[in-house]
């Protein structure tokens, strides 16, 4: 049971938009805080809870480079997860439905 109890609280993590997107966007590469406050339109702090809950399941891992915070998909060991982000759009088409195609990092 305690699969299914561990598989059930990662699934509900991606139930929030907000942190689906991320997840989706993570795909590709990793991202800083600042750049998901740039693409998703929330403050600092919003995006930094969202974060903390994807790292708490273990589904993101980070990395501290300066003052900077980056994020990556930490998911080879969930292929359920793997499966559902394998359908999701992928970074060009998720920054062009949210009008973000020329965002770019300011964090280097």
């Amino acid at each position: 049971m305690d699969f299914i109890q561990d598989a059930a609280d990662k699934l509900k993590l991606l139930g929030d938009k907000t942190r689906l997107t991320m997840l989706s966007l993570l795909k590709d590469r990793e991202w800083c805080v600042c750049e998901f406050v740039d693409i998703l339109d929330m403050s600092q702090p919003g995006i930094s809870q969202h974060l903390r809950k994807l790292k708490d399941q273990g589904l993101v891992k980070e990395s501290k480079r300066g003052q900077w915070v980056y994020y990556s998909l930490n998911v080879e060991d969930t292929p359920y997860i793997k499966l559902v982000l394998e359908c999701m759009p992928d970074t060009a088409a998720i920054l062009k439905s949210l009008n973000k195609e020329g965002v770019s990092s300011k964090c280097n």
